[in-house]
């Protein structure tokens, strides 16, 4: 069974609509192909904090504009307040992973906690076999074997990055009706039935960051910001900083000069309060471990390269990639990579196919094989 096709046991689909286009366009295609079409949109704020979300995906806009289009569209809508959850599962995730010196990915755990978790209680109540939602991505339904999770056909939009961390019964139950088709190509159907979403902007942030500072964000949100210092690569001392959650593997902005060469933030020592920097060489990344994997295939059956991605705008690259255990997984790439971030997702392509993936947790530099102080580097 494909992404088009409704199953025999039920033809039932709750399509989770974020108010965009996309997510509409999804209900449609699939009310089209004879689906029975039920339109969630979840709230994702307090009522006392949703000015701050007021034009994001999780905001009264997106809320008033989802159901504008569900009633065009001729099918049932209904919010679910997903508030409390949303705050504990992604927003105290985003705090505490900036709190440990690493790079959050708020959209996966998203996906994985919220959209095909919590909304499962919701869909099952409603009586439906499937969750859909407006992602660029396909999953393939073979009968008595497991989903496949593929690229969507525009590359520019494909987001089967964020969606690694689906478990094989999530998958199983998942649908993704834009998978082969471009953005202009959804935009130009939503003109054609004359929906008020057609030309809507999309989203280019996270939907929870006004104005993509995130900083300003975790500000206003009270959180206490671990002051240290910054050190180069021999251990040096350069000056002190406010915080260790104002800094990302590859920052270049807000360090201290004077090093007569572009200066990069290299390493965050979270136990330390140290920021550690260093030059472009020192980016570079020969290999790394990642944690919490997650199979989307045999590992054992895996004899060449695959393609690695280290961040979503990251095209991918070669790598050979050694299953451990624990769900652990060592990554060495054929070529070094730039600013591979700890706490960022590596997920792992064969082709266009989805075959793993997991949580960066440790990285070795090609520098820091060259026997550098330990304080220098976590």
């Amino acid at each position: 069974m494909t992404d088009s096709t409704p199953s025999s046991a039920s033809k039932r689909v709750v399509v989770g609509m974020s108010g965009g286009v996309d997510s509409s366009v999804a209900a449609w295609l699939l009310k089209e192909q004879g689906w029975d079409v039920i339109g969630v949109t979840m709230k994702l704020w307090p009522q006392d904090c949703m000015s701050r979300a007021e034009d994001k995906c999780c905001g009264p806009q997106a809320i008033a504009d989802a159901r504008s289009v569900a009633h065009a569209l001729g099918i049932p809508h209904f919010v679910i307040d997903e508030a409390v959850p949303f705050e504990k599962l992604v927003i105290d995730y985003f705090a505490d992973e900036y709190r440990a010196g690493r790079t959050p990915n708020p959209c996966v755990m998203c996906n994985e906690k919220l959209k095909f978790g919590n909304l499962w209680d919701k869909a099952t109540a409603l009586g439906a076999s499937f969750i859909a939602t407006g992602h660029y991505a396909s999953v393939e339904h073979p009968e008595n074997a497991a989903p496949i999770l593929r690229k969507g056909l525009d590359p520019k939009k494909d987001q089967s990055y964020f969606l690694f961390s689906l478990r094989e019964a999530q998958l199983s139950r998942a649908l993704f009706p834009l998978g082969a088709l471009t953005k202009e190509e959804i935009r130009s159907i939503a003109r054609r039935l004359g929906l008020k979403v057609a030309d809507k902007e999309d989203s280019q942030e996270i939907c929870f960051v006004p104005g993509k500072d995130y900083k300003a964000f975790l500000k206003d949100r009270g959180e206490t910001f671990q002051a240290g210092g910054f050190y180069d690569t021999m251990g040096n001392y350069l000056g002190p900083h406010e915080g260790i959650e104002l800094f990302t593997i590859g920052q270049r902005k807000g360090l201290p000069g004077g090093a007569g060469s572009a200066r990069y933030v290299i390493d965050i020592d979270a136990e330390n309060g140290r920021v550690v920097l260093g030059g472009e060489a020192d980016l570079l990344c020969d290999e790394f471990t990642v944690g919490r994997v997650n199979w989307h295939t045999d590992s054992a059956t895996i004899t060449h390269p695959i393609t690695v991605k280290v961040r979503h705008g990251h095209h991918g690259d070669a790598a050979i990639v050694t299953p451990g255990a624990d769900e652990t997984a060592i990554l060495r790439p054929l070529e070094p990579l730039r600013a591979v971030t700890p706490g960022q997702a590596a997920v792992f392509y064969d082709g266009d196919r989805v075959i793993g993936g997991g949580w960066i947790a440790r990285r070795t530099t090609i520098q820091a094989r060259e026997a550098l102080p330990e304080t220098a580097l976590a």
